[in-house]
């Protein structure tokens, strides 16, 4: 390189460096600022935090899955979740789940019930079962049919999440959550249909919403807007979802009409190979989307573990959660 073309080296790459034109400290003086989430130090009340896992379909997923519950459960969440497959197809796994942890430990158990694939007399025995085992709260939800197909209600069976909600009432005095849906039900026919029908469950009986995931702050808070004007004052309370498997969860959000931001992408990409990365930055994405809620006044949620103990509790730890005394 000679000498002409050296002293114009610096002059090209300072061209393609953004303001460039401008020296570092102006641009840092004369920037744009933005106030930082407020801090949250000990002297502030933790969130109320629940949790939720799946029942285990293997012996090596279940020492997985007990593992997480026992992680977990020295923090005291509100409540701990357990899921019903689709039609049913985890009743009895998710049953015996259930039941053991009212045996076993000392946390609240809520099962989940489905209106798939059986009739009334049968879900109501589910519930009874339920009741006599201890449990006393129910997430009660329409379900889905397996294989994906169009969902439609049993002859004999609640056809709908309100008409279980109802059931179960006429029961037992079950605590009662049923799912909401900031970014809208697949199915629902408009953002005010779907509104319509959270509401006709809570008015059947349910005492508390807890939303699907969604990534976007606004997009729940926008939803509490509109549930409020509607006349809900029930709690509703944000299902938070930590992202490890970027490509396995958009695809799983495409299935529920959930939206997945751009800048949530581009978190994960390059990574797909970086299973160790993938987990610092979910657990990043999740404790931040967290916080910002709790700015907003939101201090209550629900997390989707996917049956994975650490990474919960780290976000759990980064919010302010700590294990319970003598736990």
């Amino acid at each position: 390189m000679d000498r002409k073309t050296s002293d114009r080296a610096p002059e090209r790459a300072a061209s393609l460096r953004p303001s460039a034109t401008r020296p570092t400290l102006e641009r840092w003086l004369t920037g744009p600022r933005f106030g930082g989430l407020p801090a949250r130090g000990a002297e502030q009340p933790a969130p109320l935090l629940s949790f939720e896992f799946f029942p285990p379909r293997t012996e090596a997923l279940e020492t997985q899955l007990w593992a997480c519950i026992r992680r977990l459960e020295t923090l005291a969440p509100r409540f701990v979740s357990v899921t019903y497959g689709a039609g049913g197809s985890t009743q009895a796994r998710t049953h015996a789940t259930v039941a053991r942890i009212v045996r076993e430990t000392r946390l609240t158990p809520a099962a989940h019930l489905t209106c798939v694939g059986a009739t009334r007399e049968e879900v109501d025995q589910v519930a009874r079962d339920y009741w006599q085992a201890g449990v006393r709260h129910v997430v009660a939800l329409r379900g889905d049919v397996p294989g994906g197909g169009a969902y439609a209600p049993h002859p004999g069976g609640y056809a709908y999440a309100m008409d279980l909600v109802g059931g179960l009432r006429r029961v037992a005095d079950f605590e009662i959550s049923v799912a909401a849906y900031p970014d809208v039900h697949p199915a629902a026919a408009s953002p005010g249909a779907d509104l319509d029908n959270l509401k006709r469950k809570l008015d059947a009986g349910a005492t508390r919403a807890i939303t699907n995931f969604f990534f976007d702050a606004a997009t729940y808070l926008r939803f509490l807007d509109r549930a409020l004007a509607a006349g809900i004052t029930a709690p509703i309370v944000p299902g938070i979802m930590p992202v490890t498997n970027f490509v396995q969860m958009r695809k799983f959000a495409a299935t529920n009409g959930i939206a997945v931001p751009d800048w949530l992408a581009h978190l994960f990409d390059g990574l797909e190979e970086d299973a160790e990365t993938r987990r610092m930055v979910a657990a990043v994405v999740a404790a931040e989307q967290v916080r910002l809620l709790q700015a907003n006044g939101i201090d209550e949620f629900h997390f989707y573990t996917l049956n994975r103990a650490d990474l919960a509790y780290a976000i759990a730890h980064i919010l302010g959660v700590r294990p319970a005394a003598g736990l």
